[in-house]
């Protein structure tokens, strides 16, 4: 049995998942803690945020994000497709950098104004 607590929202339940059983999980309050359970020992999946080079602009760097979680393992080839990027201004909010990230159909976006 794995016992971990959910991170989905503020109730933070104390899972049991049982992996001999069909990854069964008890302990939570909601479906979400269900799901959420069985993927983290399944397949887990992270949001990447960071930051890229921004040229010629007021600030030298601007934060992005994944728009969507992509499985834990690519963690380290996304940031590496990161660290080469330089934007250049004015872009809003939102805007795609990158799309399809290492295909997981994720995309990285501006999380704020530049």
């Amino acid at each position: 049995m794995k016992e971990m607590i959910c991170i989905l929202c503020p109730m933070g339940c104390h899972l049991n998942i049982e992996p001999e059983n069909n990854y069964k999980v008890t302990g939570n309050s909601c479906g979400r803690g269900e799901v959420y359970g069985r993927e983290e020992l399944i397949a887990p999946k992270r949001v990447v945020t960071s930051i890229v080079s921004v040229k010629n602009g007021v600030h030298r760097m601007v934060p992005v994000k994944t728009d969507k979680p992509i499985p834990k393992e690519l963690i380290f080839q996304c940031m590496e497709l990161l660290k080469n990027i330089e934007l250049t201004g004015p872009q809003k909010i939102g805007t795609v950098v990158l799309e399809n990230i290492l295909g997981t159909d994720a995309k990285i976006v501006l999380t704020r104004d530049i």
